[in-house]
């Protein structure tokens, strides 16, 4: 049976829209979708488009793997090379992605699961409760090396999408003057996500959110950023005791917490970074050569903690991939946040959703980068699967307002 081009278009158009809300679920469904919706994509000649960062990413790219062909272990790094073709999200995103209507219901997709994925949250975090009220076990410490994941395979991928997604969605409320119907859905919708990120009590993502949050109220209503502070010492008093435990371990850290050993994995992965300054260890390679690079006076055993990597976004592109990769992400990151600000100026006043979009990207790179001192977010696949379909999205909303005009051959203009 032959397709035409039209209905290739539409093929793909819709399997890229199912790739990119069934992230939320998990990264298996998410790449099937996408692979589908690259040979759709492919088969219908439609010409291929990135958005103004695609140079800058292709060096990113390009250094990730001159690191994996210099660090004497190209096999370790494999991994990450792998990891290139969740860079095609951003491929098919911004190709075919190109409707408000489409980033509309995809914020809404993404709203719903992410809050089924709460609930089943809930549901574990109080089977973790009482199993350890059960057993006569101190809770909190019980709960710190297992935490709810809801779909996801980790608490923290789990904190990660949520905040993510609430960052969105509290965009489109904010912004959008489609969110004016079923407003008290999409409130209670955000209620049960943010709920879920605190019961997953990952500190840097309460830190990220609390920061993005009070961004995007800024920009909405200023007096209504000071009462984020007052919401967040609510759910802190008014949520269980854990909540206000893991809160203080920011400053006042127990036995249970994860403040030390991250301090002895700073050490290890600045020592890196000294040694291979230009193109790294290799990507996978701090986790493998950790031991060879721990400072001398570090005492064994080690704290508990995960030494898979070093826990810190900056710390880990620079040792795996040397100091000018990581400098290219950064200045992909400024870009974009650049991009998005440009527009917003040259954005008419009033609610929409070019705006619901764009205050939503710039949020999620800010969430992205502070939550990137305390872990390797966009290292995990979930993650930066979302993260590139908003700066898909974000693009498409900016694109008429950052394209520069040529000037005009007035001798070939027609006349007026």
């Amino acid at each position: 049976m032959h397709l035409d081009r039209a209905t290739l278009l539409t093929a793909a158009r819709w399997l890229t829209f199912a790739s990119s809300a069934v992230i939320v679920v998990g990264i298996a469904p998410s790449q099937i979708f996408l692979g589908l919706a690259l040979l759709a994509l492919f088969l219908s000649g439609e010409k291929l488009r990135l958005p103004p960062i695609k140079w800058i990413l292709g060096l990113f790219l390009a250094g990730t793997l001159l690191a994996v062909l210099l660090s004497g272990h190209p096999a370790a790094g494999f991994p990450q090379v792998k990891k290139i073709y969740v860079f095609c999200q951003l491929l098919v995103a911004y190709t075919l992605l190109r409707d408000m209507r489409i980033a509309r219901w995809l914020v809404m997709a993404w709203a719903g699961l992410a809050s089924i994925s709460a609930f089943r949250g809930f549901v574990q975090f109080a089977n973790k409760f009482y199993h350890a009220l059960a057993i006569h076990r101190d809770f909190y410490a019980a709960y710190m090396g297992e935490r709810i994941t809801g779909f996801m395979s980790h608490w923290y991928t789990f904190s990660d999408i949520g905040m993510l997604v609430l960052i969105m969605l509290g965009a489109f409320i904010l912004f959008s003057p489609g969110a004016r119907r079923f407003l008290w859905l999409w409130l209670l919708l955000e209620l049960l996500i943010g709920s879920g990120i605190l019961l997953a009590e990952t500190r840097a993502v309460w830190i990220a959110t609390a920061i993005s949050i009070l961004y995007l109220t800024w920009f909405w209503k200023k007096w209504v950023t000071a009462l984020v502070p007052v919401l967040i010492a609510a759910a802190l008093i008014l949520g269980p005791h854990t909540f206000r435990e893991r809160a203080e371990s920011i400053v006042h850290p127990g036995r249970d917490d994860s403040n030390q050993f991250r301090t002895i994995l700073d050490r290890t992965g600045i020592r890196m970074i000294e040694a291979h300054p230009w193109f790294g260890l290799g990507p996978e390679e701090p986790r493998i050569q950790f031991m060879k690079y721990l400072p001398p006076d570090v005492p064994l055993p080690l704290p508990s903690g995960s030494y898979m990597h070093l826990h810190n976004l900056y710390l880990e592109y620079a040792a795996e991939r040397g100091i000018p990769v990581l400098l290219l992400m950064l200045g992909m990151l400024g870009k974009i946040l650049w991009d998005y600000s440009l527009a917003l100026r040259k954005l008419p006043a009033g609610l929409s959703d070019r705006r619901f979009l764009l205050h939503g990207g710039i949020a999620v790179v800010i969430a992205i980068l502070v939550e990137g001192f305390a872990d390797v977010n966009l290292g995990d696949s979930e993650v930066l699967t979302m993260f590139l379909v908003t700066v898909a999205l974000g693009y498409m909303a900016a694109e008429p307002l950052i394209v520069r005009e040529r000037p005009v051959n007035r001798e070939l203009a027609p006349a007026a």
